[in-house]
């Protein structure tokens, strides 16, 4: 493992542990001032607007001026942010959800460009015969913190309080922007030129000209709006399973702790090689977990199937991320990896305004287990229409 791909994947655990503990510990703290689900949704819709407004220009920002830097300067924004929140909340004044709402939108715009210039800065650290590999041990570092994060959230606000909550998430977030800074710099990968609406587009045009990598982003991104549970979280724990913060710290965790084992196993495993047919396999799998989540009442019940959910989505990650690096010239990854923030990451946030306007008209069981529903006939869908998809082999 070369020096520089060290740094990167522990910029990547510091990032990622430091921004799941913050949007978990901001659903929290909404949750416990409004006790509201339709709130919990709005949440979501606030990070769904920056994702699919900035994605565009940020994938082709990322492609025109140096990844590394790209990064360090969309995590100083939310380092800002997120320290004025840790701030307020010492002084006992973050009680409002208008300011939570402010922080989160500042994260969801420093995603926007930090998202694809990490993704598309990865093939360049390594040789392309070990790419694949190396996009698992990535998702395995990623899985490990994206466990952490929320588990700190429910130890740390159960033992001192959000605003050291607070405090923690942007010291981690503060780490990643030190630890990037030992990267090698890398000049920019596309030609320099006008900055325009039609260079933005390069690379939408090149996802929807490759059915396989269309199809994978499709899939997740129905899966992901009608199966995510994240969003409701705060209801389950406080109310259907009564747990308290330090349950919703681990229920929250199980998720990724799911992933983690996964991840692990994978580095383990002979490479998949019918990664369409597996890849809607594990999706279905993904569903049948949410379904099992929204109907329990029963603590361990409920961590097993969310761990469960987790371990189908990180093989969907990976196959998904492999295909879609290796499918697409170094000059357009930038753009196209924010066309999948379009498609996959703003998905998360869609699913919060979905899962919690449906809790809000219904109950957070019902809104959970009809999104499980809904991604089984996504999978069946998408099985049908893109048989190229199905076929798929590496």
């Amino acid at each position: 493992m070369s020096r520089d791909l060290r740094f990167y994947l522990a910029s990547l655990a510091s990032a990622g542990a430091g921004g799941t503990l913050l949007r978990s510990a901001i659903a929290w703290h909404l949750y416990q001032i409004t006790e509201s689900a339709f709130d919990l949704g709005l949440l979501g819709l606030v990070q769904f607007v920056p994702a699919l407004l900035l994605s565009l220009p940020a994938g082709l920002a990322s492609d025109r001026y140096e990844r590394r830097r790209v990064v360090q300067a969309a995590q100083a924004t939310t380092l800002i942010a997120t320290g004025l929140l840790a701030a307020r909340a010492f002084q006992g004044a973050a009680d409002e959800p208008a300011l939570l709402y402010w922080v989160i939108a500042v994260m969801a715009t420093a995603a926007a460009f930090s998202n694809p210039a990490r993704s598309a800065l990865l093939p360049l650290l390594v040789p392309i015969e070990a790419f694949a590999r190396t996009v698992t041990t990535a998702s395995t570092i990623r899985a490990l913190a994206f466990a952490l994060g929320p588990a700190l959230t429910g130890v740390v606000v159960a033992a001192a309080g959000i605003a050291w909550a607070y405090l923690l998430g942007s010291l981690l977030v503060g780490a990643s922007i030190l630890i990037l800074s030992s990267l090698e710099a890398r000049p920019p990968a596309a030609r320099q030129g006008a900055i325009t609406f039609s260079a933005m587009l390069e690379g939408l045009h090149h996802v929807f000209a490759n059915p396989v990598v269309l199809g994978a982003m499709t899939l997740d991104l129905f899966a992901v709006i009608l199966g995510g549970a994240t969003a409701l979280l705060p209801i389950f724990a406080h109310d259907v399973l009564s747990v308290g913060a330090s349950g919703f710290g681990v229920l929250s965790a199980a998720l990724e702790v799911g992933a983690l084992t996964t991840a692990v196993a994978l580095l383990f495993l002979p490479p998949i090689r019918r990664v369409g047919f597996v890849l809607l396999v594990t999706v279905a799998c993904y569903g049948v977990a949410t379904i099992v989540f929204g109907v329990s009442t029963w603590f361990p019940l409920s961590i097993a199937a969310y761990a469960a959910a987790g371990m189908a989505d990180q093989v969907s990650v990976v196959l998904r991320q492999t295909t879609i690096q290796l499918q697409t010239p170094d000059h357009l990854r930038g753009r196209v990896s924010s066309v999948g923030s379009i498609f996959i990451g703003a998905s998360n946030q869609l699913a919060a305004v979905e899962s919690g306007f449906v809790a809000a008209a219904t109950s957070a069981p019902f809104a959970v287990v009809s999104g499980g529903v809904g991604v089984l006939v996504v999978v069946l869908i998408v099985a049908i229409a893109i048989p190229t998809l199905r076929k798929y082999e590496l």
